[in-house]
């Protein structure tokens, strides 16, 4: 996914402050679920709820006001009740990469009790990254 810096994403520096980071995250995660065919608005729809349970971000070297980003996502591993990501964003212009993180997510219903993850979401899952 791509997103481009505005200045309101930036702190007095000039640079991306550090929380925006888990906004692109967040929306880089819905559009890889976006891209294999699953809405987070169907599955939250139809009771499934996957709360962000454990992150570790790492910030290697700053954006800036106007930077293109591409935020790559893939999968880290899958369990029965949760899954895990691994999340990096690169400048466009040099693919230096700037933040890497990794996500776990659980499965749960409405309520935030843990459930199996659901079929659908197995079936368009990647296998996790060596």
């Amino acid at each position: 996914m791509e997103v481009r810096v505005y200045y309101e994403d930036t702190d007095a520096a000039g640079v991306v402050y550090h929380s925006n980071y888990l906004k692109y995250f967040e929306r880089a995660r819905t559009e890889f679920l976006r891209e294999r065919g699953l809405s987070v608005r169907d599955l939250h729809e139809q009771g499934w709820v996957f709360p962000v349970v454990k992150m570790q971000v790492e910030f290697r070297a700053p954006a800036f006001h106007d930077d293109l980003l591409e935020i790559e996502t893939t999968v880290m591993s899958i369990g029965k009740t949760s899954f895990a990501l691994q999340q990096r964003v690169r400048r466009s212009a040099d693919s230096k990469l700037l933040v890497e993180g990794i996500v776990t997510l659980a499965c749960t219903g409405p309520h935030l009790k843990p459930r199996r993850l659901p079929a659908e979401l197995l079936a368009v899952l990647p296998e996790p990254a060596a």
